[in-house]
């Protein structure tokens, strides 16, 4: 019986490693900007600071729930957001936390304000300002109904 129980635990906690992390736009927000004067560009862009609780996300694998953007003409950027493509951070209704560079392994079939489930593993960018603060590679998306 006992054999049983911990072999019943094992199993139990082995899933618990592998799983992802389901994340919120809250656990995100824990970050702060400073402008910062990056010289190849000859101007200044807003450097992010991750706080300690952000820090322990990076290279977990993690889930997290928001509106599919694709803000690039040649389909090669595309973005998960807070909020729609109305309300989305270039339009001035939030910060560079409210969106999440996706790194696909094709064109999706997704329309912009799609809502998607994305996991991946997360990337925190400092100083690449040719891509977003965070970045989540080999995706894996689930639509969800509207």
């Amino acid at each position: 019986m006992k054999n049983k129980i911990l072999i019943a635990l094992v199993c139990f906690s082995s899933l618990m490693c592998f799983s992802q992390k389901k994340i919120t736009w809250e656990d995100l927000s824990k970050v702060t900007f400073k402008e910062h004067f990056f010289p190849a560009y000859d101007r200044a862009f807003l450097k992010p600071t991750f706080s300690d609780s952000v820090k322990a996300l990076e290279g977990k694998l993690v889930t997290i729930t928001g509106y599919f953007l694709n803000i690039d003409p040649q389909g090669r950027l595309y973005i998960l957001s807070k909020g729609p493509m109305s309300s989305c951070f270039f339009c001035g209704s939030g910060g560079p936390e409210t969106a999440i560079e996706i790194q696909l392994p094709a064109k999706p079939p997704y329309k912009t304000d799609d809502v998607l489930e994305v996991t991946g593993k997360l990337k925190l960018n400092v100083d690449d300002i040719e891509h977003f603060n965070y970045i989540l590679v080999n995706c894996e998306v689930q639509p969800l109904k509207q």
